[in-house]
């Protein structure tokens, strides 16, 4: 029982406390005692979630944003690093939604200047096939990737080899955030190798392990490239039960479709499909309608991507800002012609080659027909490695057919059997005309799908330029100089939208706690510099890179820090250790 003679003092002393000024915020007031790592002042801070831009300071405490104030209270307060950002932009760093740096972060320097210097700061793997976890099968066929990263699989055997491969990333030091699905075709080519057809049940309950694993390891869900073997020897069917053992982990099923070309919008019902049957959103990369005619399908596809979401199904897009696409030379072969890794050994056989060549002249069935959609004159081959066939880099397929002095099809495959596959291509077959419709979509996301570069370590090889102006790119042409969307959107979805869509805790978002990944750039000079003839040229405009907090590039230059950290998707089992 309370005594009354209690009850009167507790209460006179309750209704003074309330009747007392609430305390300062942390730090108000007394700036002059807190000490901050990094300080920006002066800038327009767009925070990442489409609201308009205002003034604002913003101060960093270790990695992670400590405080956004109004212009000048953070005046007093002592910092190690201050960033005068007058006439500047302060915003989150990207989330490339499909980078292709894995070989970079797995084997290489990890610097990855060309993507850095953009203003990226995490990055997004797993397109089409990863390297863990692997096994014999793994190996023997590199899942895809060249023959250098074979030796590296060794180490990511077992059960939990997904896990072993983003540790050995973060080990390793990068220079942005590190993240990944798992590639599609890495459970497949666990449990059936390279061979064409459907997947035994055997097979099928092995490709489950590989993924609910992944998943626990942290995957953001399965990333399929329908148009390369062996990931398109999958059948609708055998992506929609992968797609369900993700579903309880808060997977995303994301797809290069089965085609962006002559079946393209055959390829996104099959999409919205899997997503639909697997209980999994669905989000379609670099959305394109490839080839001039099919140009007039983007439309259509736009169409069906808004339908699907009026009718309440989660289906998405994201896209690159150039009318070319990069991949393969030998993704110009029919998908059988690959089966069980013999590709080679089929250019070589006279009757194959024979076939082969017919069907490349006129595609049919799964062939996507990627030399033919623009012709050879369209098809701009990189990567040459052999001396002698060094003098044709970033010519024209046709143009290299002549100087061999046979048909455009035969020089592709001497092309291929002399770099052994391992041969790149530029394929222009978009048009520019179609871009802004994509970009005004609210449902759109931007991916560089390319690998990060280093331009003082290129070997003369080119590249497309998206590997070094993407963002810059959409930012100067498309945001200032033809005004298709506004800033503050052109943001959100290279950084909000992208971390929401993955479910990517803390980042892609400026306010006090979310770990500080933040670039300044000037909204009057960025713009990207890399041509198609040209392209290991930086871009320009993005002055100050955070990562983590650390600095990796300042005053526009690349200061060779490594902050990167794994980032996890939501059914890592860590978060509940």
């Amino acid at each position: 029982m309370v005594h009354h003679r209690f009850a009167l003092p507790v209460l006179s002393l309750l209704v003074a406390a309330a009747c007392q000024p609430p305390a300062p915020p942390e730090g108000a007031g007394a700036e002059g005692d807190r000490q901050y790592d990094v300080i920006i002042s002066g800038g327009k801070i767009i925070d990442g979630t489409g609201n308009p831009w205002f003034h604002g300071d913003l101060a960093i405490s270790g990695d992670r944003i400590a405080r956004i104030t109004p212009p000048g209270m953070l005046a007093k307060a002592a910092a190690t690093r201050r960033i005068d950002a007058t006439g500047k932009v302060v915003a989150p760093g990207f989330i490339d939604i499909q980078a292709q740096s894995v070989q970079a972060f797995t084997i290489g320097d990890g610097r990855v200047i060309s993507s850095v210097t953009q203003g990226i700061t995490t990055a997004v793997l797993g397109e089409g096939a990863t390297p863990a976890p692997s096994n014999d099968k793994i190996i023997a066929s590199a899942a895809g990737y060249e023959a250098v990263m074979k030796p590296v699989l060794e180490q990511f055997r077992g059960p939990r080899g997904f896990n072993a491969w983003l540790e050995a990333m973060e080990k390793h030091g990068t220079s942005q955030n590190v993240a990944s699905f798992l590639g599609a075709a890495t459970p497949r080519v666990y449990a059936k190798g390279e061979a064409q057809g459907p997947a035994t049940a055997a097979e099928l309950d092995s490709m489950r392990a590989v993924v609910r694993n992944a998943m626990e390891d942290g995957a953001l869900g399965i990333a399929s490239a329908l148009i390369y073997p062996p990931a398109n020897y999958a059948s609708t069917e055998e992506l929609i039960e992968l797609s369900k053992v993700m579903a309880p982990f808060g997977g995303v099923y994301i797809t290069h479709m089965r085609s962006e070309a002559d079946r393209f919008l055959e390829a996104l019902d099959e999409a919205i499909r899997i997503g639909k049957e697997g209980g999994v959103p669905v989000e379609v990369f670099h959305l394109k309608a490839s080839g001039t005619k099919n140009w007039g399908k983007m439309p259509l596809a736009i169409a069906k991507i808004d339908s699907a979401r009026a009718a309440g199904q989660d289906v998405t897009a994201d896209m690159y800002l150039y009318t070319a696409g990069g991949t393969a030379l030998a993704a110009c072969a029919p998908p059988w012609a690959a089966a069980d890794g013999k590709l080679l050994d089929n250019l070589r056989d006279p009757a194959t080659r024979a076939r082969i060549k017919a069907e490349i002249l006129a595609p049919v069935g799964d062939n996507e027909g990627l030399c033919t959609l623009g012709g050879p004159g369209m098809v701009q081959v990189v990567g040459f490695t052999k001396a002698e066939l060094k003098r044709y880099e970033g010519q024209r397929l046709d143009a290299i057919a002549r100087a061999m002095k046979m048909d455009w099809p035969d020089a592709l495959f001497e092309i291929v059997l002399a770099e052994n596959a391992a041969i790149g291509a530029i394929f222009h077959m978009m048009t520019e005309s179609k871009l802004p419709l994509q970009i005004r979509q609210p449902w759109i996301k931007w991916g560089t799908d390319a690998d990060g570069m280093n331009p003082d370590s290129t070997g003369g090889l080119l590249a497309h330029p998206r590997a070094y102006g993407n963002y810059p790119r959409l930012l100067g042409r498309y945001v200032r100089e033809q005004k298709v969307i506004s800033l503050e959107e052109a943001i959100r979805k290279g950084t909000s939208a992208v971390a929401r869509r993955l479910f990517i805790r803390d980042r892609g978002i400026l306010e006090s706690g979310a770990y500080a990944d933040v670039i300044v750039f000037d909204p009057n000079t960025i713009i990207d510099r890399a041509a198609f003839e040209v392209p290991h040229q930086l871009s320009v405009g993005v002055e100050q890179v955070l990562v983590n907090g650390q600095a990796v590039v300042t005053d526009g230059k690349h200061t060779n820090a490594k902050p990167g950290r794994l980032v996890r998707g939501p059914g890592w089992t860590g978060w509940n250790r």
